[in-house]
């Protein structure tokens, strides 16, 4: 087929805004799918997608699409995710395409993700066509959505096509609005050939499989192609485009978005951004890839036993190559044995890899607090950074701790303003600048520490709101806090796993809540067990385990009190002696529970 004839288009939107909805109503239209094996969210393949009703990953697929002007038109499609921890999906998608069509919730209103994946789509220079969803639910306020258009996104409210993906409404003005707006593939006539690698996944039957879009020449089976960035030479064992099924196909030529299946076993071997060029007559110069994105959160995660250790090296290896925004490395707990220091770009990013590890490579792991990267300045006016509390430097050669912080941007009712503002105080967060969108919505631009946002700051928001806040971030500057390093300490002996760097003035309050959590999960032990909270060796919260008493003076029936006492006595000192030499084994489930928590 011509490349002018081809399309690649991406869906962006906030989460919820109904993208997936929207990509099965354009499947049907066009046919790809047959009615009889079509499913509701069919581009999301997999269940943690189905249950949370939320896009983890970018689906590609391509349909063929008979346009009013007589021409039929390859469309390449891509559906993305929406929330802001997987961002990096969304990027790595408009990289690979020409247009997107940016879909706003008629009864929502533009939120924080629309902006933000907007803005994503301005700076790669992309067209971007408005399409109003969801306007056949009673609460659509089209007027509303046409004003947040122009006023917040400087797009013309006339550009905007009115659709509903559950009913099917305006599918067909999307469709050619796809064919007249989006210009056709670029630098398809640059000499050499090149293709974007935008994901890959690994198959254990065909090795390491690449998705990428050819920018210009063609690939097909046989040649030998190599890629840029490692230098990794290897042989195209076979080419194909997504149906959404992988569809074997001759070749692939510009403008099409397909996967290469080459000789390559070994994950490390690819990384996505990376440019594929033939081997014989290599191009010059490497395609725009993807900005270095850095983690934000980390945290350990260990196998439950320990002989899964190497199994979980192999899932770790598989979801990087999968997910290029997952880093790991290995380390070692006294408490946990040996696993691996993980990070993420979210919280619930975290939740997402780990609930994966679980399920696609069945292994049973514990995580340990999130944390962020500090910066560390000492005496020597040198700085390190610190990932993980264990590796903090002791108190008395730290000049300076910088924590790093994030510029959010919060949509909420106005209804929510006091409360929220009250929510920003308590997480150390200051507010810069107040802007209302319309009669009921305020956009609140404020800055906050990344590490007070970890755990509860976004269902804390949401319940506050009733659901209809939302929020978006970047991160912003380190800023110099008092913060110190917090130990759990059970029976004398701090474990490592508990350890956690917060604000000086929050350690007393979340140290108690940690110790009264522990003493309710671990089990009744045979002698009195101390669990203690310490800030620089100064104790700030305590609490104890559950003794367990063995009734010695059961047999005892009458007789003088003298005999009871006798027994009593030597159980006590029985006592002090395992106090001194005894040691506290903590549950698996223990840390589970409360890491958990």
């Amino acid at each position: 087929m011509d490349v002018s004839l081809t399309r690649n288009f991406c869906i962006i939107a906030h989460v919820d805004h109904g993208k997936t909805t929207l990509s099965d109503r354009l499947l049907e239209h066009t046919r790809t799918v047959e009615q009889r094996v079509m499913t509701d969210q069919h581009l999301d393949t997999m269940d943690l997608e189905r249950e949370r009703g939320i896009t983890i990953k970018s689906h590609p697929v391509t349909m063929s699409y008979p346009a009013k002007d007589g021409k039929r038109y390859k469309l390449n499609l891509m559906d993305t995710p929406g929330h802001v921890d997987f961002s990096y999906e969304v990027s790595r998608s408009l990289a690979a395409c020409e247009g997107a069509l940016l879909l706003i919730d008629a009864a929502q209103g533009v939120e924080a993700q629309t902006v933000a994946n907007a803005h994503l789509a301005f700076s790669q220079d992309l067209k971007v066509i408005p399409v109003i969803n969801k306007i056949d639910l009673p609460s659509a306020d089209l007027d509303m959505c046409t004003k947040q258009l122009e006023d917040i996104l400087m797009i013309p409210g006339e550009e905007a096509i009115l659709a509903s993906g559950k009913s099917g409404i305006g599918i067909e003005d999307i469709l050619e609005a796809v064919v007249a707006n989006i210009p056709p593939p670029r630098w398809h006539d640059y000499p050499r050939t090149r293709a974007l690698v935008f994901d890959s996944l690994y198959d254990p039957y065909r090795g390491v499989i690449a998705y990428g879009r050819v920018f210009s020449g063609q690939l097909k089976a046989g040649d030998h192609m190599q890629f840029m960035g490692t230098g990794v030479k290897t042989e195209i064992k076979e080419v194909g485009i997504f149906t959404p099924a992988m569809l074997k196909q001759p070749t692939l030529s510009a403008g099409d978005v397909g996967y290469v299946v080459s000789t390559i076993k070994d994950t490390a071997d690819i990384n996505t951004g990376d440019t594929l060029t033939l081997t014989k007559v290599p191009a010059a110069e490497m395609l725009p890839g993807y900005k270095e994105v850095r983690p934000m959160v980390f945290c350990g995660l260990y196998p439950l036993e320990s002989s899964d250790y190497e199994k979980l090296k192999a899932a770790l290896g598989r979801l990087r190559l999968n997910d290029a925004a997952f880093v790991y490395q290995s380390e070692s707990s006294l408490a946990l044995g040996f696993g691996f220091r993980c990070g993420f770009l979210g919280l619930l990013h975290m939740e997402i890899i780990q609930e994966r590890i679980r399920r696609e490579h069945d292994v049973e792991i514990i995580s340990t607090y999130p944390s962020v990267i500090y910066h560390v300045f000492t005496h020597g006016k040198d700085m390190i950074e610190v990932d993980n509390p264990v590796m903090l430097p002791e108190p008395g050669s730290i000049t300076e701790i910088r924590e790093p912080t994030i510029q959010a941007s919060i949509h909420i009712p106005n209804t929510s303003m006091g409360d929220i503002m009250s929510l920003i105080m308590e997480k150390r967060g200051s507010i810069e600048n107040t802007d209302t969108l319309d009669a009921t919505r305020v956009m609140l631009s404020c800055t906050l520490p990344l590490n007070e946002i970890l755990v509860d700051f976004n269902d804390r928001l949401k319940s506050i709101t009733r659901g209809y806040g939302s929020m978006d971030y970047e991160l912003g500057e380190y800023k110099p806090g008092d913060l110190v390093k917090m130990d759990i300490m059970i029976n004398g002996e701090p474990v490592d796993a508990f350890s956690s760097i917060v604000h000086r003035e929050k350690a007393p309050g979340k140290g108690k809540a940690l110790c009264e959590k522990l003493a309710a999960i671990i089990p009744p032990q045979m002698f009195k067990v101390a669990i203690q909270a310490a800030v620089g060796g100064n104790i700030i919260a305590r609490d104890n385990v559950r003794v367990m008493r063995k009734d010695v003076t059961a047999k005892c029936y009458g007789g003088d009190i003298s005999r009871k006492r006798k027994l009593l006595d030597k159980q006590k000192e029985g006592k002090k002696k395992m106090k001194q030499i005894g040691r506290v084994s903590i549950p698996p489930d223990a840390f589970i529970q409360v890491l958990k928590n």
